[in-house]
């Protein structure tokens, strides 16, 4: 299986998060943006202040390769205002996708109309201007019931607000690839979370994003019915090496 078309090759850390000068960190991120290049990717997904310099390397090379951003990254706790308006940005600056962190912490706390309100919101934004949108979820963060109820919660603004034919741009996304977990236990994409995600989020797509680390695993993601992988090791992944990533 040629799987290099479900795949959102990633790299989201900041100068600071990886230790290097801002010069250093943008030299991999250009590096990144290179290889989704080369390796013809569906997709490279960075944080929103490179997606001007993507945008550009992509249409130099006249490269299909698409770019993704993040938005409210990574806890997902900024104000609808600022969501929008970081989001907006990002589609002047060139963004295909947007994958906004849904705000976990409200579900968690009971505060549903926020998350309906934002999921409402950033959605219509998004489809407005004919980009992907994608709602990360955290399932780390979550029990089983929260996951269940969270994808059912989305699936529904979706399903009630926007055309039958727009359904397959909206995506649940298991992870940030940042959430810090106890005794080391998994902080993305799980079998058993997965499969709550599709049972309860479609008929909208769903992104497994963290622990995707083989190319195997990447195959049974998507004979699950999963439609895009996030990973920072794409092309290990593809080229049937594992990764030792935590993303």
């Amino acid at each position: 299986m040629d799987i290099k078309n479900y795949l959102d090759s990633t790299y989201l850390k900041t100068p600071e998060q990886a230790g290097l000068s801002a010069a250093e960190n943008t030299k991999i991120v250009t590096s990144c943006i290179q290889e989704a290049i080369d390796e013809r990717f569906k997709l490279i997904m960075i944080r929103p202040d490179q997606v001007r310099l993507a945008k550009e390397m992509i249409v130099k090379a006249r490269s299909k390769v698409t770019i993704g951003t993040v938005i409210s990254f990574p806890e997902g706790v900024d104000s609808l205002e600022q969501k929008l308006a970081e989001a907006q940005e990002a589609i002047d600056n060139g963004a295909d996708d947007l994958d906004f962190v849904c705000n976990y912490k409200a579900f968690i706390e009971g505060d549903l109309e926020t998350v309906k309100t934002e999921v409402l919101e950033g959605t219509r934004l998004g489809l407005q201007h004919n980009k992907i949108v994608k709602w990360i979820i955290e399932v780390a963060a979550l029990t089983e019931k929260q996951i269940i109820q969270l994808c059912s919660l989305i699936k529904k603004v979706a399903v009630s607000n926007f055309k039958e034919e727009l359904y397959h741009t909206v995506y649940v996304k298991s992870s940030t690839g940042f959430y810090v977990t106890e005794n080391n236990l998994p902080n993305g994409a799980t079998i058993p979370a997965i499969i709550m995600m599709l049972e309860n989020g479609s008929p909208l797509s769903i992104k497994a994003a963290g622990g995707v680390r083989t190319y195997e695993d990447a195959v049974e993601m998507i004979k699950l019915g999963v439609k895009r992988i996030g990973t920072s090791s794409a092309k290990a992944i593809a080229s049937g090496a594992e990764s030792d990533s935590t993303y």
